[in-house]
């Protein structure tokens, strides 16, 4: 409750990030006495519109998400927000930070700091690509090639951008 209330106080709309167990959705939530709306939302399968073929629960993916959810948010005037992880431990490089980073990075004014975020080639999904390459009968279940994902990765990217 004390966290809430803090996060409330600041009267700037809330970037509230979820994980499930196949995909990932953030949701930007203004505080009304009346009860909290959502001005915008973006899910991690809506990323398949835009040519994105990997599994939707990693870093790339969310990531990913984090341009979208501010792609949206600026159609709707939103420039800043407070990250609201809800329960989940804060992890330096985890999912949750890489899709801070990419909303971040997509135009929304998020004030966090760098060491917590992951490094530029986890975003892209490097270490994914590495390791298929040792042991790709892990990969038989992706729906494109493990060795592709860093390529899909930034035609997605250039797509949500632009």
């Amino acid at each position: 409750y004390s966290k809430r209330l803090r996060l409330l106080s600041s009267s700037k709309p809330r970037l509230v990030i979820r994980k499930f167990l196949r995909n990932i959705s953030a949701q930007i939530i203004q505080f009304y006495p009346g009860g909290d709306k959502t001005i915008v939302s973006a899910h991690s399968r809506e990323l398949l519109k835009y040519g994105y073929k990997a599994p939707r629960r990693n870093l790339p993916t969310a990531y990913l998400v984090g341009l979208l959810i501010a792609r949206k948010g600026r159609e709707k005037s939103i420039v800043e927000a407070i990250p609201d992880i809800g329960f989940y431990p804060s992890v330096k490089g985890s999912v949750i930070f890489s899709l801070i980073g990419g909303a971040r990075d997509g135009g929304l004014n998020i004030n966090i700091d760098e060491e917590v975020m992951p490094d530029k080639r986890r975003i892209e999904g490097q270490h994914i690509v590495e390791y298929a390459t040792k042991k790709k009968e892990r990969f038989s279940k992706y729906q494109i090639d493990p060795i592709e994902l860093s390529n899909n990765f930034n035609e997605t990217k250039k797509k949500l951008i632009g």
